[in-house]
């Protein structure tokens, strides 16, 4: 068996004195990990960092089987990364969620596509730019698990005008007059998620789609599988709720 494949590297392990275990996300053959001999030399290391875009060759004698890596670097971002706090919080986020949430060897190419922007925008731009990027990528990845939701009108009155809220059971939008009875208890919606040319995203506006995501994704694709939110996603949330006080 043998294919080969553009990745994303989520982690990697020692396995034995020269080799190591990697972990990647790619874009054809979903998340996937290999052994990759002499992985753990000087020259390795500096590659398979997690946020790094490599090519990669996976061979085994059969499909079930581990397999081992032939990696080539292509893309190196880890350096970029951890030079700042809030975009090396927002790529152990980005790594903890594709590994709690995709199923292993399950294509999701979309995932990966959006996670290379994701990724790119964090090493160029600063997190008011790249917030709301994370905000849709996850987004994304609820609908790729078949668990988007829906902002396009109001659940209750159908109405596309003044949608505020969505609710955390039926996962759809509630415009602000049928809310009014009940808001406390509805999830808020940052405009920037309706498309609006008008709506620049606020710091509160980040919270508020990290907070929306992470209910969803914890609710309808973590805890039906007995896992809870991955801590480094939570301190993504908590470090843009502290941004934007």
């Amino acid at each position: 068996m043998e294919w080969s494949d553009d990745a994303i590297v989520l982690s990697v392990r020692a396995h034995g004195e020269t080799s190591a275990i990697l972990e990647v996300l790619t874009r054809a053959h979903g998340r996937h990990a290999g052994l990759v001999r002499g992985g753990a030399s000087r020259k390795s290391k500096s590659a398979l960092q997690p946020g790094n875009g490599v090519h990669l060759v996976w061979r085994a004698r059969l499909n079930e089987h581990l397999g081992n890596f032939t990696v080539e670097p292509m893309r190196s971002r880890a350096g970029h990364l951890i030079e700042s706090r809030t975009a090396l919080a927002g790529l152990n986020a980005f790594v903890s969620v594709v590994s709690a949430s995709l199923p292993e060897r399950e294509t999701h190419q979309s995932v990966f596509d959006a996670g290379e922007v994701l990724l790119d925008a964090m090493t160029e731009q600063d997190f008011a730019h790249w917030g709301p990027l994370f905000v849709r990528w996850e987004l994304g990845l609820l609908d790729e698990l078949g668990f988007g939701i829906d902002l396009s009108h109001c659940a209750a009155t159908g109405t596309t005008d003044e949608l505020e809220f969505v609710s955390p059971k039926s996962g759809r939008a509630v415009s602000r007059a049928a809310a009014a009875p009940y808001k406390e208890r509805l999830l808020a919606l940052p405009l920037f998620l309706l498309g609006s040319q008008n709506a620049e995203p606020t710091p509160a506006d980040i919270v508020a789609g990290l907070r929306l995501t992470a209910h969803f994704l914890l609710e309808r694709v973590l805890r039906p599988h007995g896992k809870e939110m991955p801590p480094a996603r939570l301190r993504l949330e908590e470090l843009a709720h502290r941004e934007s006080e």
